[in-house]
């Protein structure tokens, strides 16, 4: 498994989905997941796609700028960060965003979410 590719396309992956169809993103996690966008922490498939479809924005495009990884454990586990830019539907200006994703190796050969860290960058 290389690390760099496993990131690569989550990352693609997710974002495309967000940007089209994000009810979807809801089978990338699982019920011990944990996201904690802007500080507020859910946990669980339900209560992760409802936070998820349900913030106050419908279109939108995420423009990434850079994606790191690290393996993370005797799991094969995986640590991606991505840095980028998030251009909503009607407004003038991105907002710049960072998102942490620790990917947990399934039995079926894929990878979910088991934590999303989600914050806009201010400064």
């Amino acid at each position: 498994m290389d690390p760099d590719a496993v990131a690569r396309a989550f990352v693609e992956h997710y974002y495309c989905t967000f940007d089209t169809n994000r009810a979807a993103l809801g089978g990338l996690y699982q019920d011990n997941s944990m996201l904690s966008f802007e500080g507020a922490k859910t946990q669980g498939t339900a209560a992760i796609s409802e936070k998820l479809t349900g913030l106050p924005f419908q279109q939108c495009q995420h423009n990434i700028s850079t994606i790191d990884c690290q393996p993370s454990g005797l799991a094969g586990g995986v640590l991606v960060f991505v840095s980028g830019s998030l251009q909503l539907s009607g407004e003038q200006h991105a907002l710049k965003f960072s998102q942490m994703f620790h990917l947990i190796p399934t039995a079926q050969g894929s990878f979910y979410v088991l934590n999303d860290i989600f914050r806009l960058n201010y400064a």
